[in-house]
């Protein structure tokens, strides 16, 4: 199965998601369709053996909407593509808009002694005249609210009803009775006078949905605005050696193994490993990793980053769709077209609202007549059924939050697979962190040195010139240790590995052993001048390592993986949110026991092979709680498949992070509060939204239909409800937008949550 994004045009209310996705299920090799009203975006999955991509975009267009892949070749390209449409589709609701308010304006002013009930001496009567009236009202109706009967036709076709089709036949009730009372005065003459046309009612209710659309789209744009300025953090062009000179070409026509030449304050084009040169990077704008980076011969690069001091040659190893940057847009996209489980009860009412819309406003027109015996009054009411009953409000409540929370938490680092991740991270109960490469730097290093009747510096350069022909993982961690204290590694003879035991060499003249304990006291060496300070060592979750030189133990040599500095910081936060935090890890209890003391955490699970961590992690959920797995590395993959809410560390595996929900790009763990705190806020938001949908839509269609109007009969004009629809779907997408404001709040000493 293979899957593709469309960015959709023309979509103007929930309902035509529906459209959409009925069209696009029906094409043969489809196996779902998932349509974001909110995102203007289609997400299809379907067979490639069966189907291609193409006809897919064409059901979506014989269904009436425009459909464009979203294939990320070029992702500055494809944002200035994005905001061209905008401002296309902009312009042209500022013209209809235009048109429509010039004109209304006119008929609204003409029509107020009708609306008051009184007469006005100086307004001239030929300006409340019906044809006048009729001549200004069609082009409102028919080319400025052409979209509507467009979009009402759509949806007809499909056997479907959605706004459109509500603002249809409200705003055509008011035109054709109007126009019917002009043509056949006669026939609808009340009590001896002119009978009372209500072209006005068409027209604002037009003008002021427009209105809201125009406001809607231009506050929906600034949803995206986060996705728009990472796309744009790719550069345009690129510099690349090509017959020993130096070109500058398209970024999309770099090609794999090409060599790109960056210069100090220029963004780097595309994702390779540095083959000359030395410079500093500066990869916030796409890790969130505050401190710029040292880069070297050998070291890896991240398109879009900006290179401070040095020039760099740059062997290109993945471009175009390939590169992080690419992946990070393709992950936030992916998140924003899907739909969060809270989603399910909006789109169920959607599906039928407009429907039993229409046979509410049938009703409530048959009711007034029969009891009022008032035309007017029933067909004023009908029409503000159909106008008010807009689903808008409902449809957008969740995606729009959805599509502002992703960009940010993007900004932040913080990559949600699906709308799915980011609803369910918000009820987590319990942590999972894994130790090694998650709470700690994931490579050993030396802490302490402790030598008695040697010199350390001298006992450091016969050590470390022994270590550096063993392979083992502490042997590195004592190399580099050794070359960062400035030592010189001298010439090694005999060298031998002890399986289980340590090494043995000479160096000069000296037989230098290095190993464990016990082997040294097998080979009648005495030790227990250092046990107080192993004791101690080993109670701090160190690996001790013993130094011998001539056949008498000298010291020893502690070696730790470190703690990552804002581990205890975040367990702090972590535990004032609310959580449970748990150490799960293989290494011994002694070693990870020190590691929760070190920075906080209330309960350690040990000793657990990587076959056992998804059994432990669903041992917590069989106590009814809701479990967060944070891991790195392909031991981990299982277990956070097994967790509720997976958090995948970014500097880690790729299977670790296609297993999990959160991916934390930089690797820092203020991500996890980040994507918690998030969660909850956008949460809170998208239940703000719901509620005021629902509460809108229960309230208005009552109002609309008349059960006010002995009260305040002012209610039952049709623009009123017009102006009340139009800005409903504002309202929700305005709270949306508050999500712009997040910033993560982490517990310090100094700054409680």
């Amino acid at each position: 199965m293979a899957q593709i994004a469309f960015t959709l045009r023309g979509m103007r209310c929930a309902a035509c998601g529906n459209i959409v996705t009925t069209a696009v299920q029906q094409v043969p090799g489809v196996s779902q369709c998932d349509v974001s009203f909110g995102a203007a975006q289609a997400m299809v999955t379907y067979d490639p053996q069966r189907v291609s991509w193409q006809a897919i975009q064409q059901a979506i267009a014989q269904a009436g909407y425009g459909a464009e892949p979203l294939v990320n070749t070029d992702l500055l390209a494809e944002a200035t593509a994005e905001d061209n449409a905008q401002a296309v589709t902009m312009q042209e609701l500022q013209h209809r808009l235009f048109l429509a308010g010039g004109a209304t304006l006119v008929l609204v002013v003409g029509s107020l002694p009708m609306m008051l009930g009184v007469s006005i001496p100086w307004l001239p009567m030929w300006l409340h005249h019906p044809w006048l009236q009729l001549a200004l009202t069609t082009p409102i109706q028919f080319w400025s609210g052409e979209s509507f009967y467009g979009g009402a036709w759509k949806a007809l076709r499909y056997r479907s009803a959605t706004m459109d089709t509500l603002v249809a036949l409200g705003t055509s009730a008011a035109y054709f009775y109007s126009l019917f009372a002009t043509l056949f005065p006669s026939r609808v003459e009340q009590h001896g006078h002119a009978p009372d046309v209500y072209y006005e009612v068409s027209a604002v209710v037009i003008t002021l949905i427009l209105l809201g659309r125009w406001l809607e789209h231009r506050a929906k744009g600034e949803t995206t605005t986060a996705l728009r300025k990472l796309m744009g953090l790719q550069p345009s062009t690129a510099r690349v050696l090509r017959d020993g000179m130096e070109q500058e070409v398209p970024v999309s026509a770099v090609g794999v193994g090409e060599i790109v030449v960056v210069r100090p304050g220029e963004k780097i084009p595309v994702d390779g490993e540095v083959i000359a040169g030395a410079s500093t990077v500066d990869e916030a704008m796409v890790t969130g990793e505050s401190l710029p980076v040292a880069k070297g011969v050998g070291d890896e690069v991240i398109g879009a980053t900006l290179n401070q001091t040095g020039s760099l040659q740059i062997r290109a190893t993945r471009v175009g769709q390939e590169t992080f940057l690419a992946q990070i847009v393709r992950l936030v996209r992916q998140a924003q077209g899907s739909k969060a489980p809270i989603q399910r009860l909006a789109d169920q009412i959607t599906a039928w609202f407009v429907p039993v819309v229409i046979a509410i406003a049938i009703v409530t027109f048959i009711l007034w007549y029969s009891v009022a015996g008032n035309a007017t009054l029933a067909l004023l009411t009908t029409i503000g059924v159909l106008i008010i009953a807009c689903p808008c409000a409902l449809g957008l409540a969740t995606p729009t939050s959805i599509i502002v929370a992703t960009g940010k938490g993007a900004e932040y680092g913080v990559l949600f697979k699906t709308a799915a991740s980011l609803e369910q991270a918000q009820a987590i109960q319990v942590l999972v962190l894994d130790k090694t490469g998650t709470l700690t730097q994931g490579h050993p290093t030396v802490t302490d040195v402790i030598t008695h009747g040697a010199e350390p510096l001298e006992v450091l350069t016969l050590v470390a010139s022994v270590e550096w022909h063993s392979e083992h993982p502490l042997a590195v961690a004592v190399v580099t240790y050794a070359q960062s204290q400035g030592v010189t590694l001298k010439e090694v003879t005999d060298f031998q590995a002890i399986p289980g035991s340590g090494v043995v060499a000479t160096v000069a003249t000296q037989t230098v052993h290095i190993g464990t304990q016990r082997w040294l006291e097998e080979l009648g060496m005495a030790t227990h001048e250092f046990a107080a300070a192993v004791h101690t060592l080993e109670a701090q979750g160190k690996t001790v390592i013993w130094l011998a030189i001539a056949q008498g133990v000298v010291g020893v040599m502690a070696i730790a993986d470190t703690v990552k500095p804002e581990a205890a910081e975040v367990v702090r936060t972590l535990h004032a949110l609310g959580l449970r935090v748990v150490i799960l890890t293989g290494d011994h209890p002694t070693t990870a026991a020190a590691i929760a003391r070190q920075v906080g955490i209330d309960q350690v699970c040990a000793g657990v092979r990587p076959d056992q961590k998804a059994a432990t992690i669903a041992q917590l959920q069989a106590e009814g709680k809701r479990v967060a797995m944070v891991g790195d590395g392909i031991n981990d993959a299982p277990a956070l498949a097994q967790a509720d809410v997976g958090i995948a560390i970014g500097t880690g595996t790729d299977v670790a992070i296609a297993t999990s929900d959160i991916t934390l790009i930089s690797g820092d763990l203020h991500g996890i509060v980040t994507a918690i705190q998030l969660s909850r806020a956008t949460m809170r938001n998208i239940r703000q939204n719901l509620f005021f949908a629902f509460v809108y839509n229960v309230a208005g269609i009552p109002i609309a239909a008349g059960i006010l109007y002995p009260l305040w009969g002012w209610l039952l004009n049709p623009m009123v409800a017009g102006a009340a629809m139009a800005f409903s779907s504002v309202s929700v997408v305005l709270n949306a937008l508050r999500l712009r404001h997040f910033r993560p709040q982490v517990v310090s000493l100094r700054h409680p949550l």
